[in-house]
């Protein structure tokens, strides 16, 4: 196709309806752990460090392999990779419905399902940066849309699958509806737009050829940098508090009096509300910079944090999920902006992969530190003010963070 001559349809738009879809399918299914975490409990007698140490590990498995994942999308593309880890994470939740003791769960969620899920950010946003220059933060923004939409609806679903079924066919409904729709939805991905003729969107033959399309930082340059170290140590701070939170409001909403199906509720309004705030966000991020944005999202989620420490009742918990969630929504929609525009396009999966990798590390640690503390006191008050605190931390690291100057 001639770059001069205008499709009718950006086909940009297309992946990123692709990976919005992808989000909704992959979070959407991981975040039923926490409606099925009691159940599991109530089933085998397992306590909560065990249950949380299985998302801990799953979330470990997803870093280590979204490096993998990153580097692979840099060379080959995200059509076979996305349908593999689609195949993959189908038959985790499918094996989930035969559980019957702890190593089979670290072995078919941790393992299994941590590896199948370990494509859905890196190769859909990495895709999605390479195709959009101008309004990346915004097509960002309305892929992990459909993360939030995952939570919003999935939660409620699963719950409701539980109370017909039981929680083992709910895992086998979950587990085929996966595998089959993210293959099909893989399909229409493409790594770049120079495989179909075309430059990313905002730039024209007069400001970047062919060759010129992805410039940047390799990773071996990108390392050496102390922005990148920066970004890795928020990034962990950050994703230490968000996959605490998921796994584990649900479980202390139902100690405090709260039904599971209103307490499911809780956490499919965090994900509702974090659908406004990757748009939001990400659109800002176009306007005023990504580190200006997430700054932001800090602030909100030091004060969601704080009101945490004193909510007990639905309507606070349901204001908490309000605020938190806008601050969920925004940190997710940042990250791959943030390193395209700091780092360029010519290694952003492998950049990414490990910016990610160090979140997903506080992703691990956070549950299970939450479940371990739980267990000790039977109480989450010293947990959320062990959030409040890294989030602190985070804000004062991104603070001070100058651009990167590109040779």
């Amino acid at each position: 196709m001639d770059r001069n001559t205008k499709p009718r349809l950006f086909y940009g738009h297309v992946v990123v309806a692709a990976g919005f879809a992808i989000q909704w399918i992959c979070i959407g299914a991981m975040f039923t752990y926490g409606v099925f975490f009691k159940h599991l409990a109530t089933e085998f007698g397992w306590s909560r460090t065990t249950i949380s140490g299985a998302s801990s590990l799953a979330f470990l498995f997803l870093g280590l392999m979204g490096i993998v994942a990153g580097r692979l999308n840099d060379r080959f593309g995200p059509r076979i990779i996305m349908a593999a880890s689609g195949i993959l994470l189908g038959l985790g939740y499918l094996l989930m419905s035969q559980l019957q003791a702890p190593w089979q769960i670290y072995l078919f969620y941790g393992v299994i399902v941590g590896t199948g899920i370990s494509t859905h950010d890196i190769v859909t946003l990495s895709t999605v940066a390479r195709w959009f220059v101008q309004k990346r933060g915004m097509m960002t923004g309305i892929v992990k849309v459909g993360t939030g939409a995952g939570q919003l609806v999935t939660p409620l679903l699963a719950s409701v699958l539980i109370a017909a079924y039981g929680w083992r066919i709910s895992y086998i409904i979950i587990g085929s509806a996966v595998a089959i729709l993210i293959v099909i939805i893989a399909q229409f991905l493409r790594r770049d737009p120079q495989q179909m003729g075309l430059l990313p969107s905002g730039k024209t033959d007069a400001t970047m050829s062919a060759s010129q399309s992805e410039e940047g930082l390799l990773l071996r340059e990108a390392i050496r940098i102390k922005q990148f170290w920066t970004i890795s140590l928020a990034y962990f701070t950050v994703v230490f508090c968000l996959l605490t939170i998921v796994v584990h409001i649900v479980p202390h909403a139902t100690d405090i009096g709260i039904s599971e199906t209103k307490a499911a509720g809780i956490l499919s309004t965090i994900g509702g509300v974090s659908m406004a705030g990757r748009v939001t966000i990400g659109t800002a991020s176009d306007r005023i910079g990504s580190k200006r944005a997430m700054i932001i999202c800090f602030i909100i989620l030091i004060t969601s944090l704080l009101w945490l420490q004193v909510a007990r009742e639905l309507w606070m918990l349901y204001l908490f999920a309000l605020v938190y969630g806008f601050a969920h929504g925004g940190f997710y929609t940042l990250v791959s902006p943030l390193i395209a525009r700091l780092f360029g396009t010519k290694a952003h999966g492998a950049i990414f992969g490990i910016v990610y990798f160090a979140g997903t590390v506080g992703g691990s640690i956070g549950p299970v530190l939450a479940g371990r503390f739980f267990d000790i006191t039977q109480s989450y008050q010293t947990v959320f003010g062990i959030l409040a605190g890294l989030s602190f931390t985070g804000l004062l690291l991104i603070l001070p963070l100058k651009p990167v100057t590109m040779k």
